[in-house]
């Protein structure tokens, strides 16, 4: 007796980091949705199916078929109290050593599951408990137990899969509330804001512009998906919000149509359009239509903001009429345009002319970079359309507030760090580049690559360790087999191996960075921070 209560509490010591992880990785995988967690199981095999564990089960199941149970009873005992301590052991190790960019959310819908996998585990422990006179029967259902606990992340799955049910009336009840409330607040003006790059910027810098007149409400940090949105509105907005900025994300062509569908903005801001979640959209037509999908929701008294600098914008054919306003920096044929552009590590400064006047404003802004600048003429021409006066914008553009990890400058110790780390994309990535180069003193890239960019993701990553060559004087990569692509970059650009210092754990970097520091200040650009499910 004394020998199982050891059995079972060992079984329930790696049964509860391994769950950990798994509900980690299921919530960060968008619980499944487009069959992410799925996919991530199949790509990381290697971090949960060990060949130990594989043989220990084998074995087992082998003692119940061909030998007498008293040596089940002796090896498999054994054998699965040592492995399940070594696994649990192994799942400290790693939850101590892993950098968690979004460490794992207990809400309800995770309480939820977690009581519908402890009755998955319940089952066949009452079997074994009730039927512990007959042995075989109990070394049998101690096998699928301990199965069970070793691979985890399909009880996990299937825990999923049976709330799915419970999940969609809980969805459904929150979007019908959120609805309710939308229609009661009749003027209240909603915009959507999409695009494969720079929404989360975006909506910032347009909630900071327009707040100088109106109650702005944005979506707070990236809750851009359908339960995001409803969350926003039963949780944030109140009578008092005059305005209501949706950043809207999307994976799939369609999912941008069903969240106009949910909160039926009449304006629409697209921000660049590329190659992001080209993996999961199937195809660049696909991702270009997708985005779309927000301007071709609009009402036709509806207004919408597009960039005459993207050729997949200008030459997209709209399938509805809506008053349509084109911002651009090299585009002279536009409403909205930027000129004299000036960079440095302070800031930007620039002109802003209207296609209908020939007086320029000068404007001012502590952004950092050229993209930056596409932001704030979308929430200028959004401001001159509520009404607010340019004088007005000007000052609103200069209060703007840097937004958290995107190329935010600041003093870190010894450092300068250019936090760019939340997300990256291949414009993104050369613009961060740009803003490197601008600093006085020592710069060093600090970089995992970029993900989801289907085929293209090596010569994506590629191209960018030849844009770091060209500015940067060390290179610290992340993760020495998802990096070899930009090492590749790199190199080809003759740039010094001495100078490339490779880290699995972006921690590391800190101290390194640290010991740089002399003569010259260091500018250390962190670009990108992959999320958990990518880590090596």
């Amino acid at each position: 007796m004394v020998w199982i209560c050891i059995l079972v509490l060992s079984l329930l010591f790696a049964c509860f980091f391994k769950t950990k992880r798994s509900l980690h990785m299921l919530q960060q995988n968008l619980y499944n949705e487009n069959n992410r967690y799925i996919k991530w199981i199949f790509k990381n095999y290697k971090q949960f199916i060990d060949l130990d564990i594989i043989l220990i089960l084998i074995a087992f199941a082998g003692a119940l078929v061909f030998y007498d149970i008293e040596i089940v009873c002796t090896i498999g005992m054994l054998g699965i109290i040592l492995t399940s301590v070594l696994l649990g052991y192994k799942w400290i190790k790693k939850i101590q050593n892993d950098q968690n960019k979004k460490p794992l959310v207990v809400t309800a819908r995770i309480k939820r599951l977690i009581c519908t996998i402890i009755i998955l585990y319940f089952i066949p422990l009452c079997l074994m408990s009730y039927y512990m006179v007959d042995k075989e029967f109990f070394w049998q259902m101690l096998f699928v137990i301990t199965f069970m606990v070793y691979f985890n992340v399909f009880v996990v799955y299937l825990a999923n899969i049976i709330n799915f049910p419970i999940e969609k009336l809980v969805y459904l009840y929150y979007k019908s509330k959120a609805q309710g409330k939308l229609k009661r607040m009749t003027g209240l003006k909603i915009i959507g804001i999409t695009g494969s790059y720079g929404k989360t910027s975006s909506k910032n810098i347009l909630s900071d512009i327009l707040n100088i007149k109106y109650n702005a409400l944005p979506t707070p940090r990236n809750l851009n998906t359908f339960n995001g949105l409803i969350m926003t509105v039963n949780n944030h907005m109140d009578k008092f919000t005059d305005i209501f900025i949706a950043e809207m994300g999307a994976y799939v062509k369609g999912e941008i149509k069903g969240l106009c569908k949910l909160i039926k903005p009449k304006y629409g801001i697209l921000t660049r359009i590329g190659t992001a979640h080209l993996e999961s959209f199937g195809s660049e037509e696909n991702i270009i239509s997708g985005k779309f999908e927000l301007i071709e929701s609009l009402p036709s008294d509806g207004f919408a903001v597009l960039n005459g600098d993207d050729p997949k914008q200008v030459n997209y054919k709209l399938k509805n009429k809506v008053k349509t306003i084109w911002i651009g920096i090299d585009n002279k044929d536009v409403d909205v345009r930027a000129t004299n552009i000036k960079c440095s590590f302070k800031g930007t400064s620039f002109d802003v002319e209207f296609k209908d006047s020939d007086k320029k404003y000068s404007f001012e802004t502590k952004l950092l970079g050229d993209h930056n600048v596409y932001n704030i003429l979308a929430g200028i021409a959004c401001g001159v359309e509520f009404g607010i006066e340019v004088e007005e914008l000007m000052a609103a553009v200069k209060a703007v507030r840097p937004v958290e990890h995107r190329l935010e400058l600041k003093k870190l110790g010894s450092f300068y760090q250019i936090d760019d780390a939340y997300n990256s994309n291949p414009v993104g990535a050369e613009n961060a580049c740009k803003v490197l180069g601008m600093m006085p003193g020592l710069k060093v890239v600090v970089t995992p690559g970029m993900i989801e960019l289907g085929a293209k993701e090596k010569e994506y990553n590629k191209k960018f360790g030849e844009q770091i060559a060209e500015v940067a004087d060390y290179a610290v990569l992340i993760g020495e087999k998802r990096t070899k692509p930009i090492m590749e970059g790199l190199l080809d650009k003759g740039f010094d191996k001495e100078k490339i210092i490779v880290f699995n754990d972006v921690r590391d970097a800190y101290p390194f960075i640290g010991s740089l520091t002399g003569k010259k200040d260091v500018y250390a650009l962190f670009e990108n921070d992959l999320p958990d499910t990518y880590n090596e």
